[in-house]
């Protein structure tokens, strides 16, 4: 197997930066964003982008992996809120997140790599984070029974994706559903 070199500090600055600005201009513009503009607004090269990033595949996989591993760490951050406030937090989060960067999985499912849902969607990461909520919520009598944190993903992207560009829509939308699964 082969080792991968670690990044010297301007090259971690580098990826880092090209990171916040795609994720800026996918939120924007959608996951088809000209990579030029992502590597001006960056201040890099465009050699400097294709050599962190070989293709827009992996730099939205990049992004949307980063913006996913930031919600399960705000929802790490915040424990001690009423658990059913815990949960519907945390699921509008998930939510708008997946309605403001419209076209990232379509484009990720679309691409060339061939990446399953599971590798796209980060999908373990959002279910160690959700069970944890869901157990919570659960003990304290504020959960239907039959509601499963895969069923609440579910939930939560379908209405996205209906939403997409639209998070204040997909906001309330979800916020009717959740009024739904308590019992």
């Amino acid at each position: 197997m082969e080792q991968v070199k670690p990044l010297r500090a301007d090259g971690r600055r580098n990826r880092e930066r090209i990171v916040a600005v795609a994720a800026e201009l996918v939120g924007r513009d959608g996951a088809q964003v000209s990579l030029e503009e992502i590597s001006r607004r960056a201040g890099v090269g465009s050699a400097t982008l294709h050599r962190h990033f070989p293709s827009r595949q992996a730099l939205l996989e990049a992004v949307f992996r980063e913006g996913v591993a930031q919600l399960c760490a705000r929802a790490a951050a915040q424990p001690g809120k009423e658990p059913a406030a815990e949960l519907a937090s945390w699921l509008e989060e998930l939510t708008v997140y997946t309605a403001t960067h419209r076209g990232l999985a379509t484009a990720l499912l679309a691409g060339p790599d061939g990446l399953s849902a599971e590798e796209i969607c980060c999908t373990d990461m959002l279910l160690d984070v959700l069970n944890v909520l869901v157990v919570r919520a659960s003990s304290a009598g504020v959960l239907h029974s039959g509601a499963t944190s895969e069923d609440l993903i579910t939930l939560a992207n379908s209405i996205a994706v209906a939403n997409e560009d639209d998070p204040l829509t997909a906001r309330r939308v979800l916020r009717l559903a959740l009024n739904g699964i308590r019992p």
